[in-house]
């Protein structure tokens, strides 16, 4: 790709990524990063760094969510992750310890315990509660990707303003996962002007829409090829749109084979 301009070493490190990943051509490049971002976190954690007493801090403080848990697990160093729940669950134990010596009870009145449990409302009430709750929100491997997600998504507005080349990468695309396709319409309100905007939202919609669209079809094709008076048909693109279809309404890599370390 032919590049508009000169670029810093520090504008190549997220560029290159980002054009290799809409290069890419999968439902979308943003789940293409954030999947290269936590494999390569999981390889470093779980390779040697574990012994490094400042990443054990970091690991010991934010812990791991239920998803990149697994991911560990499945990875395969047994070793490397006892000795991570080691020290973090030190920290946990010797951190409850405190929140229960301090926890005092809230007051509720009749009509409050006459009401219906309702979950979704997930609030805390207590001091307590609000430190469990934070600990659900916090993940190094989730950590990793969101350090670095904000670059990418300045890197994709700067050449979707500065490259025609990309430019025409990104309207060849099909879009993205409907959680990337928030993040980049909420960025879109900083990052452009509103000429840009004009331009930009449009053409961002009509993807969407074309894509998501393309998809159904193909599901739908899909679901009528199981027909035994379809079984002699093209499967065409439907043969893998099922895994397809759940990225592009939740995100991620559905299909992927476990994430293990290379013996």
């Amino acid at each position: 790709m032919e590049r508009v301009g000169k670029f810093t070493m520090k504008e190549n490190l997220a560029t290159f990524p980002l054009i290799d990943a809409f290069n890419a051509k999968d439902e979308c490049p943003f789940c293409n990063l954030e999947r290269a971002a936590e494999q390569h976190a999981i390889s470093f954690i779980l390779g040697s760094a574990y012994m490094e007493d400042d990443i054990r801090e970091k690991t010991d403080a934010l812990g791991f969510c239920r998803h990149h848990n697994k991911m560990m697990y499945d990875y395969g160093n047994r070793l490397g992750n006892a000795l991570i729940l080691s020290t973090h669950l030190r920290k946990i134990n010797k951190d409850l310890a405190e929140e229960l010596k301090n926890f005092t009870p809230g007051k509720s009145s009749f009509m409050t315990r006459l009401k219906k449990t309702d979950m979704k409302d997930n609030e805390p009430k207590t001091e307590l509660g609000n430190w469990l709750y934070e600990k659900e929100r916090t993940c190094y491997v989730c950590d990793h990707f969101e350090s670095i997600y904000g670059r990418y998504l300045d890197t994709f507005f700067h050449l979707y303003k500065k490259d025609k080349d990309f430019r025409q990468l990104y309207l060849d695309s099909k879009g993205f996962c409907l959680h990337h396709f928030r993040d980049l319409v909420e960025a879109a309100e900083n990052k452009l002007t509103d000429d840009e905007k004009k331009d930009f939202y449009p053409t961002t919609f009509k993807l969407m829409q074309d894509n998501l669209e393309r998809l159904q079809k193909e599901v739908e094709w899909f679901v009528e090829k199981n027909d035994y008076r379809n079984k002699d048909k093209d499967w065409g693109t439907s043969a893998d749109s099922i895994q397809r279809a759940m990225q592009k309404c939740n995100g991620g890599y559905p299909a992927d084979p476990i994430f293990k370390a290379k013996l």
